[in-house]
């Protein structure tokens, strides 16, 4: 299991010394996960910890605190994305004001080295950091040779096949409906994880309860029906198919995504569950009557089930 800590300030020795690898993450994409096998290298062979350095919220929240949704992932599923990798600990730390505020070499000096202690830093070749993005990889680089930890740089990284790693090639191909090729950038299916809420229970009149979860910050992905896998709070995955969108039907006041999980009956409301998007099935449609909706959703159903198997 992942520790996560949520600030440098005044840590003990034991949280102090990592190998990290520093970046937002949202996604913890293959491009990603290359930044932090540098990391993880220099902890094996410094004989160190390896630790994740982010930031809550994502700085791009911060500066742009009207822009439209976009996160990839909760911090939950960071640090699960992040356990397979070996890392030991996610410095998850606070992005204010003072944050936001800090130069490049102060947030160096005062949370890389005086706070964290790092002995090494692995970085993308594109990072920036410091007010007004002053800083840069190279920058990094200069002021650990000051302050005594190194730095690597993780040159681009792009699929044999075109792909482009990056958080903005997996929001291209959400907005696309091509989950495929989101899952590709990912290492895994994009899924979205969140406490399934009470609905107008339209659903169960027509024999399909759906698990409700609102989007929240997540990105929206194209609007439309999905074949599905549900991660349970008890581990259990139930394959379904779902709803993504406002239901033109209906004009629902925010986008929602609603499973029907299969061969499933049992209380879910106030629990938190993580749904994969494994395949676009078709975009929204509109209804003349339930009884219509009823039909197209028993065939969705039977093209969920054949996506899955």
């Amino acid at each position: 299991m992942v520790e996560i800590v949520t600030d440098w300030r005044d840590l003990p020795d034991r949280l102090r010394g990592a190998a990290v690898a520093i970046g937002a993450f949202d996604g913890v994409h293959r491009g990603h996960q290359a930044v932090i096998a540098r990391a993880r290298a220099a902890a094996d062979r410094l004989g160190v910890p390896l630790a994740v350095v982010s930031f809550d919220p994502h700085p791009r929240r911060w500066f742009q605190p009207e822009a439209a949704p976009f996160r990839l992932m909760t911090t939950g599923q960071m640090a699960r994305a992040l356990a397979p990798l070996g890392v030991d600990r996610l410095y998850l730390l606070p992005f204010d004001a003072g944050m936001a505020a800090m130069s490049d070499e102060a947030f160096a000096r005062e949370i890389l080295s005086d706070g964290l202690g790092i002995v090494h830093a692995a970085v993308g070749f594109d990072f920036t950091y410091g007010k007004g993005r002053t800083g840069s990889a190279e920058g990094l680089r200069r002021h650990g040779q000051s302050l005594g930890f190194d730095v690597s740089v993780v040159d681009r990284i792009d699929d044999g096949d075109g792909l482009k790693l990056s958080s903005s090639g997996v929001r291209e191909a959400l907005k696309a409906g091509d989950m495929a090729r989101a899952a590709a950038i990912l290492g895994r299916p994009f899924a979205i994880e969140g406490e399934v809420i009470h609905g107008d229970k339209r659903g169960r009149t027509i024999g399909v309860p759906t698990a409700n979860v609102r989007m929240g910050d997540y990105m929206r992905p194209a609007f439309g029906i999905y074949a599905t896998r549900t991660r349970l709070p008890d581990g259990r995955v139930v394959e379904g198919v779902a709803s993504l969108g406002v239901r033109p039907m209906y004009a629902l006041p925010e986008p929602l995504l609603e499973v029907w999980l299969f061969d499933f009956d049992e209380d879910l409301y106030g629990r938190t569950v993580e749904t994969e998007l494994v395949a676009f099935l078709r975009g929204e449609m509109n209804f003349e009557s339930l009884v219509a909706l009823k039909v197209q959703i028993d065939a969705d159903a039977t093209a969920a089930r054949a996506a899955l198997s």
